[in-house]
């Protein structure tokens, strides 16, 4: 017989990024007197504890919590907004009864609002909506529900799914109202809705024991951890049970420890049953979509549909001169077991080896999801050397298929003719535009996924850096005809040596610089752009020779121009197929894969020969 318990809620928050999910969770946290408020003024989004998550304001990693309210424990899940961490946000969907979807009342819903919502819809849930940010100026609320309504209908919502609570409310005042004009006191009404419309969990307490692992966590002393909600039985400290695995392969277990979530923290419990959300200790071996069951009733539940990845990078050992120098982790071991760790908990992210020693393809969802790996590995202290991005294309009935992004821009119309030309070379199809005020518009665009590499910092140049995108995976659609991307070539220096102001300053009539006097190159190493379009050999360490006349002293002083300093994601996406970024925990260096000139000469003939016999 089915029990429904009453007492508890399980909700996720899903939203496009940055409108406002982890402040609204914070503000919930301080109602129920979670954390003092005084105390973590200077910490604000606490759910965002990765250093990250901080720096960027977005959440990348899907995090439980649990306040108490009116007798009720509401469960509550924040997950990542963007596209890239589309793995977490699936999996933690299949752990709730309902959603809060949050829209921002000046932008309404976005790419990543249409993904999300699309994912929860799929899985039958009942979203509220949650007009958030009501404190900013220019704020539509009535449009922007219309538009919510809209894309509720585009994306196929059933009658029940369309009769949703609209909530408005401002998580960063910490209040929430059921009417538009009125401001509210505080988030209660938020967690009130909760109670009256997400389903209380259906809950099998005398059936065999069935939990699906959808997260995963690692305790230095208990080993592998992993949360998921329990959808059948009952589960008890010590327990013997059986880890069926996605592949059909059987681990014998023991839930040596059982917590559930309480506020920031977890508190550990004796036993838990179906309808909790918990996090069980001590089952090697376990992964995510594992299904947790009893040994005498092995019975598997449905494996985790996930996106599949759309985008792969080369990680590999660093091999520089500069090798060993600034890293803590330089080995192919240490490079092995660091990403084969990763992909037991990243469910987006696939390892393969590659040949040769220390090589390894990395398949992701984007260019975002890899790019934060990589940044987490330099943070601790991991050195190595990463290839530029590549799309993954599929085959369908003979015709080659890559990934499309579905492209938002948001930019003032005297920037619109510098952006129709950028578009316009990247194989982009315009959907939509609309006009957003006096002086705004609104572009929609159907956009290769390769094309968006290192496109929004042309975006911003062409727009002053008042524009905005966002984009998220629309599917895989027939390869578009795309001209290489990168019009210059590279200066790449001669030798091994230390920078100076004379030769550099000698450079910079043929180029853009990325480095400044006085560090330490070596040969292979791209120090600047070339003014043209093919790669320039030079030599930036050059002196200049001293004579009786003159004395080093007595030379003019050189006005060097800045160079460019680039992000991760900057350099990552700069390079060329030939190039590598060199990542460690105090630089980034842009290089050659093939250092020695007369080699990756040799092997640049090589390869035009190879291309002409293709051709012929």
């Amino acid at each position: 017989m089915n029990n429904v318990r009453s007492d508890v809620r399980n909700v996720a928050i899903i939203a496009h990024v940055d409108h406002g999910k982890t402040t609204v969770v914070d503000a919930l946290l301080k109602l129920a007197g979670e954390f003092n408020v005084k105390e973590d003024q200077a910490q604000e989004t606490v759910l965002d504890s990765n250093p990250l998550e901080r720096e960027r304001g977005i959440t990348i990693l899907a995090k439980c919590t649990s306040v108490k309210y009116k007798n009720h424990t509401i469960n509550i899940v924040d997950t990542p907004g963007h596209a890239d961490f589309g793995s977490e946000v699936e999996r933690v969907l299949r752990m709730v009864d309902g959603a809060i979807l949050m829209v921002d009342a000046v932008e309404g819903p976005m790419p990543q609002t249409r993904f999300v919502l699309r994912k929860a819809l799929a899985l039958g849930l009942r979203p509220i909506v949650v007009i958030n940010k009501m404190d900013r100026e220019h704020v539509r609320p009535s449009e922007v529900v219309d538009e919510v309504f809209n894309l509720f209908m585009e994306l196929g919502a059933t009658d029940e799914q369309l009769d949703f609570p609209i909530l408005y409310a401002s998580g960063r005042e910490g209040w929430a109202s059921v009417k538009m004009e009125e401001k509210g006191k505080d988030i209660a009404p938020l967690l009130d809705t909760i109670i009256s419309h997400v389903p209380a969990p259906v809950a099998m307490p005398n059936e065999p024991l069935q939990m699906q692992v959808t997260m995963l966590d690692y305790n230095n002393f208990l080993g592998h951890v992993g949360i998921g909600r329990i959808l059948a039985g009952k589960i008890t400290r010590g327990q013997a049970v059986l880890l069926m695995h996605q592949n059909g392969m059987q681990t014998p277990a023991k839930a040596v420890k059982i917590e559930m979530f309480e506020g920031l923290g977890k508190k550990e419990v004796e036993s838990a049953m179906a309808g909790d959300i918990v996090s069980i200790a001590g089952l090697e071996g376990v992964d995510v979509g594992d299904t947790l069951c009893q040994p005498e009733f092995p019975k598997p539940l449905p494996p985790l549909a996930i996106d599949e990845p759309t985008m792969s990078m080369d990680f590999m050992v660093n091999d520089s001169p500069f090798s060993g120098q600034e890293g803590k982790f330089v080995t192919s071991r240490h490079l092995k077991n660091r990403l084969e760790k990763e992909a037991q908990t990243n469910v987006g992210l696939k390892v393969e080896p590659l040949e040769g020693e220390g090589k390894f393809k990395v398949y992701g969802r984007g260019e975002l999801h890899l790019t934060v790996l990589i940044e987490n590995m330099r943070r601790e202290g991991f050195e190595l050397a990463v290839s530029s991005p590549e799309v993954i294309y599929k085959e369908e009935n003979g015709q080659i298929l890559e990934p499309m992004e579905y492209l938002v821009l948001d930019i003032k119309s005297e920037h619109q003719g510098a952006v129709f030309t950028l578009v316009g070379q990247r194989a982009a199809r315009l959907e939509n535009m609309v006009a957003e005020g006096q002086d705004r518009l609104r572009l929609e665009y159907l956009i290769p996924s390769r094309a968006l590499i290192g496109f929004k910092n042309e975006f911003l140049t062409g727009t002053r850096g008042t524009g905005i995108m966002h984009h998220s995976f629309n599917g895989f659609y027939p390869k578009a005809n795309l001209p290489p991307l990168r019009h210059n070539g590279v200066l790449v220096a001669k030798e091994d040596g230390v920078t100076t102001a004379y030769a550099l300053f000698a450079l910079e009539n043929g180029g853009e610089l990325f480095l400044g006097p006085g560090e330490k190159v070596y040969a292979g190493q791209i120090v600047g752009e070339n003014s043209r379009d093919n790669d320039l050999v030079v030599n930036p360490c050059k002196a200049k020779h001293l004579s009786n006349m003159r004395s080093s002293s007595s030379d003019e002083s050189y006005t060097l121009t800045p160079p460019r300093q680039m992000s991760l994601e900057q350099a990552v996406e700069y390079i060329a197929p030939d190039e590598l970024v060199e990542v460690t925990p105090k630089s980034l260096r842009l290089r050659k894969k093939i250092l020695v000139h007369h080699l990756r000469k040799r092997a640049a003939i090589a390869e035009e020969k190879m291309l002409e016999g293709e051709e012929a």
